[in-house]
């Protein structure tokens, strides 16, 4: 076979021998002196040729295979599975729905990872099934899996995670591992966590603008029960505990409708985009002046809510894409949490 020319070991070396044998397959993969199907010596011919212990080559060989760079045929022997993107850092991107936001995240990650890196993005749209069908359809594929975890129930509710979705991520190793946006107590271990916590996120934020929000005699928050998309019900928790402790006036209800009834000193607080077109329009045929007669905050930023100066309340999605790419290109542990702010605009 033409890998024996190829394959060096160096018996001087600090550099484990099974560690030698995975950089040298990975070096020739990326020089194309290894083509992709190409069979590679069984375990024990390796072994023999190069006066290494079967062990030795078994470590690399499984290494080799969890990268999925090999792969093994039974009764055939071990083929190159893989030449493409050898040399970088191969990463999934694995996110519930591609808002803006979401996107802003992304690319903001994408512009900071470097050129060294492939990453691959792929949305499960709140689908345990599909979540978990990628999940095991992609294992071992990739050197990091950067995974947003947000599921929807049957009756459309919002769950951080599902039994069998922990189950299905508690099977990528812990240092490949990286949660975004959204933790759960249930999910310990070693792996980093990126995230928002949107209980006290969203009660903070409004506690900064307490001076403003008490001009207005109401406060309504859109917070939608079922949703194509639903968001996690600890902002409601968050908005509740805000409103009792400032001993405010408020009601939440579900969505926009048309004709709602608008009164001057009412502050509306809206999620979804929809809501926040169909409230903002409805302001202006009942030539309401926004921030004087009546207010809107929405909540995660946009460049047009900048634009059209609705005041946000926003975790900071170009920082969160930021520092994932740190962690991953500095080796870094542990959790961070990114800052969530109020952005006061003419809205308000």
């Amino acid at each position: 076979m033409d890998i024996y020319k190829y394959i060096t070991i160096d018996e001087e070396s600090r550099v484990p021998k099974y560690q030698q044998i995975i950089d040298s397959i990975i070096h020739n993969i990326s020089e194309e002196n290894l083509k992709m199907g190409e069979k590679i010596p069984s375990i024990n011919r390796f072994s023999e040729e190069f006066y290494l212990s079967r062990d030795t080559v078994e470590k690399a060989y499984s290494i080799l295979k969890d990268r999925n760079i090999i792969n093994a045929i039974r009764g055939k022997g071990y083929y190159i599975n893989r030449t493409k993107l050898i040399s970088k850092t191969n990463i999934l991107f694995l996110v519930n729905k591609l808002s803006s936001y979401k996107l802003r995240t992304y690319n903001s990650f994408i512009n900071s990872i470097g050129h060294n890196s492939h990453i691959d993005l792929m949305i499960y749209h709140c689908d345990e099934s599909l979540f978990i069908n990628l999940l095991d359809k992609n294992k071992s594929a990739y050197d990091y899996y950067v995974i947003m975890p947000h599921f929807k129930t049957e009756d459309l509710k919002h769950s951080s995670f599902t039994d069998k979705s922990i189950k299905a991520v508690k099977k990528i190793p812990q240092e490949r591992l990286i949660i975004l946006d959204n933790i759960k107590s249930e999910m310990v271990g070693n792996h980093v966590a990126i995230y928002q916590d949107f209980e006290n996120d969203i009660y903070n934020a409004l506690k900064k603008g307490i001076s403003k929000i008490k001009k207005y005699q109401k406060i309504i928050l859109f917070y939608p029960e079922k949703a194509v998309y639903p968001y996690p019900r600890r902002i409601l928790h968050g908005f509740r505990k805000f409103c009792v402790e400032f001993k405010l006036d408020f009601e939440i209800l579900e969505e926009v409708i048309d004709d709602m009834i608008i009164k001057r000193g009412d502050l509306f607080i809206t999620i979804e985009e929809s809501d926040l077109v169909n409230l903002v329009k409805q302001a202006k045929e009942d030539e309401f002046i926004l921030g004087e007669d009546i207010g809107i905050i929405s909540y995660n930023d946009t460049p047009l809510k900048d634009l059209l100066g609705i005041t946000v309340v926003s975790t900071d999605f170009k920082i969160m894409g930021e520092t994932t790419a740190d962690m991953i290109l500095n080796h870094k542990k542990g959790r961070v949490k990114i800052p969530f702010n109020l952005i006061e605009r003419d809205s308000l």
